[in-house]
């Protein structure tokens, strides 16, 4: 599964990656062509705030993760 999210400040990347941490599957960001671990809050601050960046889930069983994360969602 794959969507995008904008995250607007540090207290959203670290809610971001709290909900990640509790997938049992990988969770990927990519923006362009840097991939980081969605479980890492270093790898999300470092990837930028207050940009558009894909989310990765490659545990269909994970599809939580979005609904948890469903304000950072970009239509």
């Amino acid at each position: 599964m794959i969507f995008k999210i904008r995250l607007e400040n540090t207290n959203d990347a670290e809610e971001f990656v709290k909900a990640a941490s509790q997938c049992g599957g990988d969770v990927d960001l990519h923006s362009g062509v840097v991939y980081i671990d969605g479980k890492s809050l270093l790898g999300v601050m470092a990837m930028g705030i207050k940009r558009e960046m894909n989310v990765s889930i490659n545990n269909p069983e994970d599809s939580i993760l979005k609904s948890a994360v469903e304000k950072f969602v970009v239509a």
